[in-house]
């Protein structure tokens, strides 16, 4: 029987060869988009799983209120880690580790920047490593050990064994004790190299374990079983009353299956993170497998007529409702199965090309058991919806009548077609609408007003021989007539890497609790930057400047300062005077207002060089002069460089991420709409080709019968206009609330797109009727 059905429904494709085509090319257009957005979707949702650990691993967070201003806050002080391991029974393991940051590492000749943390001694009982050689207990036991990833032992050693080779960083030696495999992609923590505090004989942890006020490190937390989080969090927060009087802060416990999916805070509260974008693309794979499926129903009752006399034979020669059902089952199922096949080969020549665009190593793997359960149920899912209300329609037509002549074949199924082709241009109007608002919201940021001009700044890495030497390579900058002005700083442009409380000035209001971001400087700050001076001077390099400050103008705002220069502030032991205003200068995200800042004197220690080049000099020839003057001042050290305009430009790279994918599947579910819209206005005019005969006849234009084929599409698009505008301004509208600094959506981008879906139906429209239309009618009609 099932042999049969599969040979009947082969024969059928087969013979109609404009339809099979049609539906396999929009079923393998949306199961391949289908694939590839599950492979993504697949990968966020299984962040950090690898972890033995997933499941009881939590970090340390606070959220800090500055007067009703809630700033949610991953770092932590350097004593609570080993406070909370050893004074809390509830607590199995604690693990306190710094952030990733780029060190330089020298064996024999080779000198390689890799990334490093350091962390405390117990790391890998609570973190999954796979250990390459060497083992978890002993990797860390000694002072100055160091453990490295595979690929960072490959660059160092070749093929040589690592263990017991020493590596150089600054003037520290470290012994290679252990190689672990590469942290996987979708790892949270991702480093090259790891070291262990030594909390026995090193001065500066010692030190450090009596600092209760810098907070500059990341705590994770592994509780015993059925502890409570909540009174644990507050005895966290009751520690740090104890030890530094912290009344703004209250601490609580983030699990590590929602770092990575849900790390977006604001007001103290979780507004959600990426896995806003795993639903919206869940959606997205889901609604253009679901067009292509509508193309199909749409199709396969359309050209019901041409099926009506053999489901009339069929019935009478004994076949029954539910056999010819099965029968036009099977006929989607061998299509959506055909379809699948090539959608696989399709992913597995465009998967390198979708790996660069996310920016990650997703694969498709044939022999993982959990793909064939998602294949299945794509295939099924797909064929269910694609082929139920064909089969079901088809097979309920009345043999008597199919076979007398009266069956007006179609006619019952017109409107559930309209209303599954308003639904495809619904579709269609809200990812063409969604894809601009996207857009404009992205360039409406980058059109900011960023308070400097990232053009022609080029930042390089300062170093302590950088510093020592920082008059004389100042000079050789400048008279290379290549470069305009050099400043140091602390940190980029482009990023702040301290926060802390603001500074305390005469007239502060009582319960004032204000955050401020900090930067030190050298002198040319603002002409380097090309940040505008609102009031006062900028540093001169004078005895003076070493006890004052500049505030932004957010500050001043924040402070409700009336004449802020000349204002003196406590910060610490010291006093400042106020000496300038600074316009705001957008630091960190770019959609979010701008924060207070404080910026200090300082000429004896930096972080980055930032050199502004000379109008029209070409990028090479900095380059290469820096090249030379970093080569001859700090010779140990890697020349590295990075322009400001591209580090800025990184900011955008999610938002980005999102906009070229949902390019991309919102032109392809199009795409799909126009593939069914042509194959459906094939067919309408199929069925009227002996009416658009006859009008010819009478003497009916070329353009009264394009506009009277088109008329009936041009309807169903101004009903799902009307539909579509209010749902997608409203869907759109609640995204750009996420954003302090966004758009108004315009009522006059609806319009556009709005003619933009009409054009595109009337060009699908007009290419399938041209034909009928400019027929010789004598070929239509000379049978009547």
């Amino acid at each position: 029987m099932i042999k049969n059905y599969l040979k009947i429904a082969w024969r059928n494709l087969s013979r109609n060869k404009g339809f099979s085509i049609t539906n396999l090319l929009g079923l393998t257009i949306g199961i391949t988009c289908t694939i590839f957005i599950f492979l993504w979707v697949s990968d966020e949702l299984t962040f950090d799983k690898f972890n033995t650990n997933y499941n009881s691993i939590y970090q340390v967070v606070a959220n800090r209120d500055f007067k009703n201003n809630i700033f949610t806050d991953n770092n932590m002080v350097f004593p609570l880690s080993k406070l909370l391991e050893s004074g809390y029974p509830q607590i199995k393991n604690s693990v306190m580790s710094t952030y990733p940051q780029q060190q330089m590492f020298v064996y024999g000749n080779k000198r390689l920047n890799k990334q490093l943390v350091t962390v405390s001694g117990r790391y890998f009982d609570m973190f999954t490593c796979k250990f390459i050689k060497g083992n978890a207990a002993t990797a860390t036991a000694e002072p100055n050990s160091i453990v490295i990833t595979q690929s960072a032992a490959k660059a160092f050693f070749g093929s040589a064994d690592p263990i017991n080779k020493v590596l150089k960083a600054d003037t520290q030696l470290l012994k290679v004790t252990a190689v672990i495999a590469d942290m996987p992609g979708n790892s949270t923590r991702q480093f090259d190299c790891l070291t262990a505090f030594d909390y026995t004989s090193d001065p500066q942890v010692k030190n450090a374990m009596k600092e209760w006020n810098n907070s500059s490190y990341m705590v994770y937390l592994q509780p015993a079983p059925n502890t409570n989080l909540s009174k644990l969090g507050k005895a966290i927060t009751d520690l740090m009353v104890s030890h530094n009087h912290d009344k703004i802060s209250t601490y609580f416990l983030v699990p590590m299956n929602r770092w990575h999916l849900y790390g977006d805070y604001k007001d103290g509260k979780n507004v959600g993170g990426q896995i806003e974008y795993v639903r919206l693309f869940t959606i997205i794979a889901i609604v253009i497998l679901l067009i292509a499926c509508v193309n199909f129903m749409n199709l396969s009752t359309a050209r019901s007529e041409k099926r009506a006399k053999e489901v009339g034979i069929r019935k009478t020669l004994g076949s029954d409702k539910k056999q010819l059902a099965i029968q036009f089952f099977f006929e989607s199922m061998l299509l959506v199965i055909a379809a699948f096949v090539f959608s696989v080969i399709a992913v597995y020549v465009l998967l390198p090309a979708f790996n660069s665009l996310v920016d990650k190593q997703l694969s498709l793997n044939l022999s993982d058991p959990v793909f064939w359960i998602g294949a299945i149920i794509i295939v099924l899912f797909t064929g269910a919806v694609a082929g139920s209300y064909p089969a079901l329609y088809l097979s309920s037509f009345n043999p008597v009548k199919v076979l007398k002549g009266t069956f007006a074949a179609g006619k019952s199924a017109v409107l559930p077609r309209r209303i599954l082709v308003v639904g495809q241009f619904v579709i269609s109007i809200f990812l063409i609408a969604a894809t601009i608002i996207i857009y404009q919201q992205i360039q409406h940021v980058k059109d900011r007003n960023l308070g400097y001009k990232p053009d022609n700044l080029v930042m390089v890495p300062s170093t302590a021989s950088i510093d020592k030497s920082y008059s004389a390579i100042k000079n050789d900058l400048l008279k290379s007539g290549l470069i305009k002005s050099v400043v140091r700083t602390s940190s980029p442009i482009t990023e702040i890497w301290w926060k802390s409380p603001a500074p305390k000035w005469d007239g502060m209001p009582a319960n004032t609790h204000l955050i401020m971001s900090g930067m030190q400087t050298d002198v040319d700050f603002t002409k380097t930057m090309g940040i505008k001076l609102l009031d006062g001077r900028d540093f001169a390099g004078i005895p003076a400047d070493s006890s004052s400050m500049l505030l932004n103008k957010a500050s001043v705002e924040a402070m409700h300062l009336k004449t802020p220069v000349g204002t003196l502030m406590h910060y610490g032991p010291k006093t400042y005077t106020v000496v300038g205003v600074i316009d705001n200068v957008v630091i960190t995200s770019p959609y979010q207002p701008v924060d207070p800042l404080m910026v200090f004197y300082r000429s004896d220690h930096s972080n980055c060089l930032t050199v502004r080049l000379n109008e029209g000099v070409a990028p090479q020839k900095a380059i290469a002069l820096l090249n030379g003057i970093y080569s001859k001042y700090s010779p140990s050290e890697i020349f590295e460089y990075h322009f400001i305009d591209q580090e800025f430009e990184k900011k955008f790279i999610s938002e980005e991420l999102i906009n070229h994918l949902t390019n991309i599947f919102a032109g392809l579910a199009i795409f799909i709409c126009c593939i069914g819209l042509a194959g459906l206005a094939s067919f309408t005019i199929e069925k009227r080709f002996r009416e658009i005969g006859v009008r010819k006849v009478l003497g009916a234009t070329v353009k009264q019968l394009l506009m009277l084929i088109a008329t009936e599409f041009l309807r169903l698009v101004a009903i799902a206009f009307v539909i579509a505008v209010p749902l997608t301004w409203w869907f759109m509208h609640n995204w750009l609330l996420k954003y302090d600094y966004r758009i108004n959506i315009s009522i006059w981008l609806f319009g556009v797109v709005g003619v933009v879906v009409l054009l595109l139906t009337m060009i699908v429209v007009s290419i399938n009727t041209m034909k009928a239309a400019t027929a010789n009618p004598v070929k239509s009609l000379r049978t009547e």
